[in-house]
């Protein structure tokens, strides 16, 4: 029982002192040794032969057994020291851990004792600067109640004060005072619930009121809405007047404002009344030389009354553009069937020349915004109705309608007044366009009666193809109109032009090109093989002329020109009119019909080159049926012969 005990004990022994190789690595690389009692693979048989390989070697057996029983003896000192030294450092820890927790109550109590004297010390200095708050307070009360009072003085004396000029009307005086007081008002916002404060402002109030009603009534005596102007000049009274005006309610700078263009206007009114000559649009130049008159006179003596700002001389202007614009419109209305087209063109270019002239004095800074259209820059465009200036030929065409005082207006983007006037012709230049109308039919007249006299263009090989001269015509005409009709109006009137540019597209595709083909009796079925093979014996093969075929091409080239030019029209007129409108441009239809006159051209062509080799093709069928007919021959005297 007692070897079985102790051989289980080993083997428990052997289990606990069996490390992992991790930890075994462990150990070997902190405490390196050559020793193999120290190999975790230790064997003790091994370890034996190791010692004794031979029996001779047995004869030093007790030197070796004291020298393993003095290692052990050391290791076992060594394991004692270490117990003992464990055993002594737990003693140490407790011992240091008390002495730890001493010093730290220790340390409790200082750090206890010093906040006690901080909040002491605090105390005190409360205690201490007590005194010294409540004088600060004290100050700073009394710096704004000083500040108060002040501003109360002035206000109180400011009002007295503003209501003694008001009523001796020292204007000059009231204009410096009024916005002082009003600048001191503004502090006493917070302290209206006091009765004494709410008077001052209601005080305020009155003599605003009573200043804005007495303003108006001087202005109106210096001014009276009937009966003519005071021959004198403007007073220096009624100049500081308006700068009072400036600090009170914009409403009575307004009225001001009102009242004076409406008085400086009512002569204007009765002048060029409807019923009067004068009215009437051959005269409309005396319409805009009176305004002229009337801002010199308007710079001379009433110039330094109203302040800069005001713009008052521009808005005298804009104000008589708004009434003759109106007036002028229910002229027309009244007496529309008297518009001609010339009378209008001169009306419009006068009252544009007019615009520009006020674009170049104003800036156009009293204009409200939706008052006029600025009509945007188009982008630029290879286009060849891009240009605006006059062609030598539009210029000679005008001059043969007699048009030469066509409106020459300035481009509307740079010009902000541009159709504040001018507007008011828009609805009558349906006069305009009807007048286009005729011009057109009556140059397509023109073309056909010239084409006629002059007959065809004389044969030349080197201008064969050359455009006709009278298309060039037309399309100068047609960007003049054009020009002309988008400074007048981008809207309706520029597709009422529209439909008139269609009509006489076709007109002269018709008339000059197609109406002016040669016309064929005997057409040529192609070059075929039947046609080829087919006698044409006595028959005579239609051909044109050297003039006829000069005159195909020429029509050939300018029905080419023409689609090509109508295109940019097209085009150019999508940019000139307003963008709500660009879907109702359409020359599609023209175009078509000029690829018809060009399929036309191309066709006579080539039935002519038909004709032209019909002889030479027929010689050759001739020449092979006579070839066929000889050796048919040789073939039936050679058949007796074999025989």
């Amino acid at each position: 029982m007692m070897e079985e005990e102790e051989l289980e004990f080993v083997e428990e022994l052997e289990a606990v002192l069996q490390l992992t190789p991790e930890v075994q690595l462990a150990i070997e690389q902190v405490f390196p040794s050559q020793d193999p009692l120290d190999r975790a693979d230790f064997n003790a048989v091994e370890y034996i032969n190791t010692l004794f390989p031979t029996e001779q070697s047995l004869a030093n057996i007790d030197e070796v057994v004291n020298k393993i029983r003095l290692k052990i003896r050391r290791l076992d000192d060594n394991i004692r020291t270490v117990v003992r030294g464990q055993t002594n450092v737990g003693q140490d820890g407790r011992q240091a851990l008390e002495e730890a927790q001493k010093a730290i109550q220790q340390l409790f109590g200082k750090i206890k004792d010093i906040k006690d004297k901080a909040e002491k010390s605090e105390q005190m200095v409360k205690e201490i600067t007590r005194d010294i708050k409540q004088l600060d307070h004290a100050k700073r009360h009394l710096t704004t109640s000083i500040t108060t009072l002040n501003h109360l003085h002035m206000l109180a004396g400011g009002v007295d004060s503003l209501e003694a000029m008001t009523r001796r009307r020292q204007y000059g005086e009231v204009a410096n005072l009024l916005q002082g007081v009003m600048n001191v008002l503004e502090h006493f916002h917070k302290y209206m619930g006091i009765p004494q404060i709410r008077q001052l402002s209601e005080r305020v109030k009155a003599a605003q009121t009573e200043l804005g009603q007495q303003i108006l009534a001087d202005f109106e005596e210096a001014f009276p809405s009937q009966g003519t102007k005071r021959p004198g000049g403007p007073s220096n009274v009624l100049r500081d007047a308006c700068l009072v005006a400036n600090i009170l309610d914009p409403r009575i700078k307004q009225e001001i404002i009102k009242k004076f263009i409406k008085q400086h206007l009512s002569e204007y009114l009765v002048l060029f009344q409807e019923n009067q000559d004068v009215a009437w649009l051959d005269k409309i130049d005396r319409r805009y030389a009176w305004i002229k008159r009337q801002l010199v006179d308007y710079e001379e003596k009433y110039g330094r009354m109203f302040p800069r700002e005001w713009c008052m001389a521009e808005r005298i202007a804009v104000e008589f553009c708004h009434v003759t614009r109106a007036e002028l419109a229910k002229i027309m209305r009244t007496r529309a069937k008297e518009i001609e087209v010339k009378l209008l063109l001169f009306a419009i270019q006068r009252t544009t020349n007019f615009e520009g002239f006020l674009a170049k004095r104003f800036s156009g800074c009293t204009l409200t915004d939706g008052t006029l259209k600025k009509l945007e820059s188009p982008p630029p465009s290879t286009n060849p109705f891009l240009e605006d200036e006059p062609t030598p030929e539009m210029e000679e065409l005008a001059t043969e309608k007699g048009d030469l005082d066509q409106p020459k207006k300035p481009k509307a983007p740079d010009n902000p007044f541009h159709g504040i006037v001018s507007k008011c012709f828009e609805p009558h230049l349906y006069v305009y366009i009807e007048s286009q109308d005729k011009n057109l039919g009556e140059l397509i007249d023109r073309f056909v009666a010239d084409f006629k006299a002059q007959g065809p263009p004389k044969p030349n090989t080197d201008e064969g193809g050359a455009v006709l001269p009278s298309c060039a015509d037309l399309f100068v005409y047609y960007k003049k109109c054009m020009v002309q009709c988008s400074q007048l109006s981008t809207g309706e009137p520029m597709i009422a032009l529209t439909t008139i540019f269609q009509k006489y597209l076709r007109e002269y595709a018709w008339k000059i090109l197609s109406g002016n083909l040669p016309k064929t009796t005997t057409s040529s079925g192609g070059l075929t093989i039947s046609s080829l093979l087919k006698e044409k014996e006595g028959s005579e093969v239609a051909k044109f002329t050297l003039e006829e075929l000069c005159l195909i091409c020429n029509i050939l080239s300018t029905a080419e020109y023409c689609l090509a030019t109508t295109q940019q029209l097209e085009e150019k007129l999508k940019e000139k009119v307003d963008v709500s409108l660009i879907e109702r441009i359409n020359l599609t239809g023209e175009m078509d019909t000029f690829s018809t006159v060009i399929s036309s051209s191309i066709q006579l062509l080539v039935q002519d080159l038909d004709a032209a080799c019909d002889p030479a093709l027929t010689a050759m069928s001739k020449l092979l049926q006579a070839h066929r007919s000889v050796k048919d021959q040789l073939r039936r005297m050679e058949r007796p012969r074999s025989s």
